[in-house]
């Protein structure tokens, strides 16, 4: 796999700790004279970055998933108490950061509903940005790799915005408008300003704006995704950025209009919310539904988000045994040959970028060398002996 240069940046981070902020320059260039985004194939989306390596939504993580070769990296947009918008995929803090640690923020746990739920923990909107960066990520799965938990700290929106664009090659960022409701609750901004705008602002100060495809796009690419529709509505006012509408399961409710993502996933809601976004992203389980961890006959969704020029990218593709159907014999490989080449998706959330990046490259007619299919597959054997667990 080709290195595209990151890995001493990594290096850096590693040395650095959590105490001292990671400085990330911003290109003079703004993309002048990088290899574009690939748009021939299926997008390569890094899912919080490259996780099933690095702590979650930090640094390493982003920096890790450009250089293993992904199109965009994803992350999930928050807000501290003062109101500085970080990444982080949780309203809480419990599993992903060391704050249990932190005796001075024992006094700090409280209870709050989310999305209809009472939820108790502590909240990323009851700390300043000052105290949020006292806290050191860790690995959410006790499964993955844990060495690096506690050395680095969590990242503000416009710090994940800066490790796209020094990026060596053109990379795109694919921020969610996370919990709006709760945040636009418990978080206020001067002059009547909400979450929605905050998130707006943000990407324009940094240049992101146009068309899906335009010429300005295709030098600063983004997707905006969020699982509430209001929130897409509200936006599409402000900006003309191509948006992804998340679909969860089909029997959880959304947070802002109370609709299912069955009625969501009909054909009505589809013809109305086209106007508003360019694909869609659904849990996978909602596009082929599973029993006893086998996959069961496929929906027609994609096919009528396709019908409706919609795209559909998926989520979560994970490599680990626990996280794949027994349809792929512990094959990570095997699931993205479905998902691409049998359901026909156009871009995947994934764990491990390297591992769908080496497969699309194996596979792909453009950097195809080798005619013999057996070889081929023999290769891609190989690669997966340190995947399979026993």
């Amino acid at each position: 796999m080709v290195s595209y240069g990151v890995a001493p940046f990594i290096f850096l981070l590693l040395l650095s700790g959590c105490c001292a902020r990671p400085l990330f320059t911003l290109p003079s260039s703004n993309g002048k004279n990088k290899q574009p985004l690939q748009t021939f194939r299926p997008f390569n989306l890094a899912h919080r970055g490259s996780n099933g390596e690095f702590p979650e939504e930090t640094a390493a993580a982003y920096m890790r998933a450009i250089e293993e070769g992904a199109d965009f990296i994803e992350t999930d947009i928050l807000a501290s108490k003062d109101g500085v918008l970080i990444c982080h995929h949780d309203v809480t803090l419990d599993d992903t950061t060391d704050i249990a640690e932190h005796k001075e923020f024992a006094n700090r746990k409280r209870t709050y509903e989310v999305q209809g739920v009472n939820t108790t923990g502590y909240f990323t909107v009851d700390f300043t940005l000052k105290e949020l960066m006292s806290l050191g990520a860790k690995q959410r799965y006790p499964f993955r790799d844990q060495q690096y938990n506690g050395q680095f700290p969590i990242v503000t929106f416009e710090e994940f915005i800066s490790i796209a664009l020094a990026a060596p090659r053109i990379v795109g960022i694919y921020p969610e408008i996370k919990n709006p409701v709760f945040i636009n609750k418990h978080v206020k901004w001067s002059g009547g300003k909400r979450f929605e705008d905050k998130f707006v602002d943000t990407l324009m100060m940094y240049g992101y704006r146009g068309s899906y495809m335009s010429k300005e796009w295709l030098k600063q690419p983004v997707f905006i995704q969020s699982f509430a529709p209001s929130s897409l509505i509200y936006i599409s006012n402000q900006t003309d950025l191509p948006k992804i509408f998340l679909i969860d399961d089909v029997t959880i409710y959304t947070e802002d209009t109370n609709q299912s993502y069955w009625e969501i996933t009909s054909d009505s809601y589809l013809d109305f919310i086209k106007e508003y976004v360019v694909g869609i992203g659904p849990w996978k389980d909602t596009v082929v539904p599973v029993s006893n961890n086998y996959l069961q006959t496929p929906t027609d969704l994609v096919a009528r988000a396709h019908a409706r020029n919609l795209q559909v990218h998926p989520y979560t593709y994970r490599n680990e045994n626990s996280f794949l159907h027994l349809n792929f014999n512990q094959d990570p490989y095997l699931e993205y040959d479905y998902w691409l080449n049998k359901i026909g998706v156009d871009g995947l959330f994934t764990d491990f970028t390297g591992s769908l990046h080496r497969y699309q490259e194996l596979t792909s007619p453009l950097s195809q060398n080798e005619d013999d299919a057996s070889k081929l597959l023999h290769k891609i054997s190989s690669m997966l002996a340190k995947y399979r667990k026993t």
